[in-house]
């Protein structure tokens, strides 16, 4: 590891089971913790238990979001190699790739963003607002890829990219999209497990479950191997964006398994713990239904809580379906929000036709969990 004054650990010494997360070289994005917020008016709308939220849209970085916590790891590992450039793959409207950018600028670094073709939107602003605005913003050099649901050749992709900059005179670092690379960005949300565990112990609130978007499965798999590792019980529900739960189940099983291969430490989340739901997944990823739709208008107007459609929407959906119907209404539910927030604005259309029919039942959709 150099000397750069942007690294850091992650504490002098770990949270105790988590192996060697302190040693795990570790870039400073953002200061502090974010909140723990009730929302009181959104319980009181779907009739049932106590509702919280956990605000990493509030992680200050480009309008935050959880890739924030993950990029940190990225990042300390790019700047221990003295890299002076990140490359990076993901969908047009990506929150990882405007972070990325983001987060490059913030330490001194050049970026290469490669855009997929994941989504077949109509809507003239998916491809000029939103995240892809920021990124020419944020000064990124923009690639395009026109397959979506092909992450081994999107990495191959930016491999070849790298070995140009290489050939220029540059040192990149390249973050990968597929399976079967050490998950170091899951390693933001072990320790995101220990703030929120700090933070629900302070304040003397028992929390029964937690709903997470699940998409790439860093963030499920990290927060979900976090609180085993430090000995909760709290249930993780993760709300399936990209695939369905037959398919993320032993995604998410496998990330924690590489997890503790990093941290050198046992795995103590069992088959049972991966708990998902696939309900609000259709039509699609980045393709918002009715009750997604439904839910950000819904987090809007009972909270000031903006939700995008690709992710929190989703998973709003999902914990608003829970609280409806759960029985045990002393029960305390907890979405973890993890941002997104430039995406609405590239999906105008679809709110503009969600707020004529704001009077729709969304709640047609049976839960499916797995």
């Amino acid at each position: 590891m150099d000397d750069s004054p942007h690294l850091s650990q992650t504490s002098p010494d770990g949270p105790e089971g988590t192996g060697c997360l302190a040693s795990i070289p570790r870039a400073c994005l953002f200061a502090g913790t974010t909140p723990l917020e009730s929302m009181p008016n959104l319980a009181s709308y779907c009739g049932g238990p106590s509702l919280l939220v956990k605000r990493d849209d509030c992680n200050g970085l480009a309008f935050g979001g959880n890739k924030v916590r993950q990029l940190e790891f990225y990042f300390g590992a790019a700047l221990s190699e003295n890299a002076d450039t990140i490359l990076i793959t993901g969908a047009v409207q990506s929150n990882f790739v405007r972070l990325a950018a983001a987060g490059a600028r913030k330490l001194g670094m050049e970026c290469h963003v490669q855009l997929e073709e994941r989504v077949a939107s109509t809507d003239a602003a998916y491809r000029v607002s939103g995240n892809v605005l920021l990124d020419k913003i944020f000064g990124a050099t923009l690639h395009s890829y026109p397959e979506g649901e092909d992450e081994a050749g999107a990495d191959l992709r930016l491999q070849e990219i790298a070995a140009g900059l290489r050939t220029a005179g540059k040192n990149p670092y390249v973050i990968p999209l597929a399976a079967g690379h050490p998950p170091l960005g899951a390693l933001g949300y072990v320790v995101a497990a220990a703030e929120v565990l700090i933070q629900i112990q302070e304040d003397k609130i028992h929390v029964d479950e937690i709903f997470v978007g699940s998409g790439s499965g860093a963030t499920h798999a990290g927060l979900l191997f976090g609180l085993r590792a430090l000995g909760s019980p709290i249930a993780v529900t993760g709300v399936c964006v990209r695939r369905d739960a037959a398919l993320q189940k032993p995604r998410i099983l496998s990330i924690c398994d590489q997890i503790a291969t990093l941290l050198q430490t046992g795995n103590k989340v069992t088959d049972d713990d991966v708990q998902l739901i696939d309900s609000f997944l259709a039509p699609g990823y980045g393709v918002p239904n009715q009750a997604t739709l439904h839910a950000i208008v819904t987090g809007a107007q009972t909270e000031a809580l903006l939700l995008d459609p690709v992710y929190t929407g989703k998973t709003m959906a999902g914990l608003i379906h829970r609280a409806r119907h759960l029985q045990d209404t002393d029960s305390t539910l907890l979405f973890w929000h993890t941002g997104g927030i430039p995406t609405i604005f590239a999906y105008q259309d679809a709110f503009e036709k969600a707020l004529r029919n704001s009077g729709a039942n969304p709640d047609t959709t049976q839960e499916s969990a797995r």
